[in-house]
């Protein structure tokens, strides 16, 4: 079968790679793609908005299968849109995909089923947020309601901040929503639990922790993701059982009883606090690295989990995993999450050699007459599998230092937390 993967991030080379592997695939197409996966498909130059002109492609193709990574187009519908033209697409629908895409809707979903989640206030104006001021302590969370490509988040310690960042908002600093939620402050440990949806059912598919701010320690500003790993030792058998009973399942009643089941990848985000599970955040798409530790450890077909889900029989889907843990360490371009340079030359690249257990997954990459350039702020996304994360994260620092890229960053210290325990 001929396969499309639309995005151009690591989680696109992470899934493209996996699905070359699998023996039900004949070519893959990219839209657009990145270096890494014009190793292994075909990439086309197309707008991942230009709904018209991906169908397009698709016919030329003749894909029999649309895989959506990224978050933007299945907000803005692409999976309706596909699925009026009768082309079988994996992912949530526009309604469904209001999850990520408003976090107000998000909030009101949670509100309205008893979901855990921290206290909140959807405001659309300044006397909205002084009356929450009035009665949540600091520090207070302020959110853009839409999607922000992971800026639109930020923890403010002062009621002065609270009003700046919430004025911004107000003004359109983000142009997908004048919308503020404000939400008090959990403190807590984050994780990310992962599952597989069909209109019927759904199955886990696995977990990981995430290392959002910029520099170690968890000092900076967030970014979409220096490093993750995967199991996320947070999540035991009990836990899991709360994320599930008290988040998962009500959530996708609610959109059930809304006729618009979701069906695809949905990331729960949390925060756990005394082993008491809170809803954070939801992304309807694989998370962005944590998809680069997950799907390594995939032991099942991945070909045949998306065609088992696009036909509602994931009940008869048997997903195995290894036992062997999984990281990732990004590299990024210097300046990163603000301003940087594009197109400079990525050079050792090609002397790294790796065993079966490492991947190099590309993410903001691309070839300029066959010379590898940096096409975003992170660049590489370094992985390996093994049975130790210390182990695990020597063996990912010594490829970096290695690939010695002189315009790139990175953390050090991704999995401090689990490697200290």
């Amino acid at each position: 079968m001929n396969i499309a993967l639309i995005g151009s991030g690591g989680r696109e080379h992470a899934l493209c790679k996996k699905i070359y592997e699998s023996k039900l695939v004949e070519k893959i197409i990219c839209i657009p793609g990145n270096a890494g996966t014009s190793k292994i498909a075909t990439n086309i130059d197309v707008d991942i908005l230009n709904f018209k002109k991906i169908l397009k492609h698709i016919k030329i193709h003749k894909v029999n299968l649309v895989i959506v990574g990224p978050e933007e187009p299945l907000v803005k519908g692409i999976v309706d849109f596909l699925r009026k033209n009768k082309i079988k697409v994996f992912g949530p629908n526009k309604y469904a995909s209001r999850l990520e895409g408003s976090k107000a809707f998000m909030k009101m979903i949670c509100a309205k089923n008893k979901i855990p989640t921290a206290m909140f206030k959807i405001c659309h104006k300044k006397e909205q947020v002084n009356k929450f001021l009035n009665y949540c302590n600091l520090p207070i969370v302020v959110k853009a309601d839409g999607l922000a490509a992971g800026k639109g988040v930020t923890i403010c310690k002062t009621k002065k901040d609270v009003i700046k960042i919430s004025s911004e908002i107000f003004k359109g600093k983000f142009k997908s929503s004048k919308t503020v939620v404000l939400e008090e402050f959990l403190d807590g440990e984050e994780a990310s639990y992962f599952v597989i949806v069909d209109k019927n059912n759904f199955k886990f598919f696995g977990t990981a922790q995430d290392h959002k701010r910029v520099f170690e320690d968890d000092k900076g500003p967030n970014t979409g993701g220096m490093g993750a790993y995967s199991p996320a030792p947070l999540i035991i058998k009990s836990l899991e059982q709360k994320i599930i009973s008290k988040i998962v399942k009500p959530t996708l009643k609610a959109l059930k009883r809304r006729n618009n089941p979701y069906t695809g990848f949905l990331y729960v985000g949390l925060m756990i606090k005394k082993n008491e599970p809170y809803l954070i955040e939801y992304n309807i798409r694989m998370g962005d690295p944590e998809c680069q530790v997950i799907i390594p450890r995939l032991k099942t077909d991945i070909v045949k989990i998306f065609q088992n889900a696009v036909a509602n029989k994931l009940i008869n889907t048997n997903i195995q995993w290894k036992k062997e843990k999984c990281m990732t360490i990004v590299l990024c371009t210097k300046g990163y999450p603000g301003k940087y340079k594009k197109n400079l030359k990525i050079k050792n690249l090609q002397k790294i050699n790796l065993s079966k257990n490492d991947f190099i997954y590309h993410a903001g990459t691309k070839y300029l007459n066959n010379v590898l350039l940096n096409n975003g702020g992170r660049v590489l996304n370094i992985t390996s599998i093994g049975n130790n994360f210390k182990n695990i994260r020597s063996k990912i620092l010594f490829y970096i230092k290695k690939i010695n890229w002189k315009y790139g960053f990175y953390r050090q210290d991704i999995g401090w937390k689990v490697i200290k325990k």
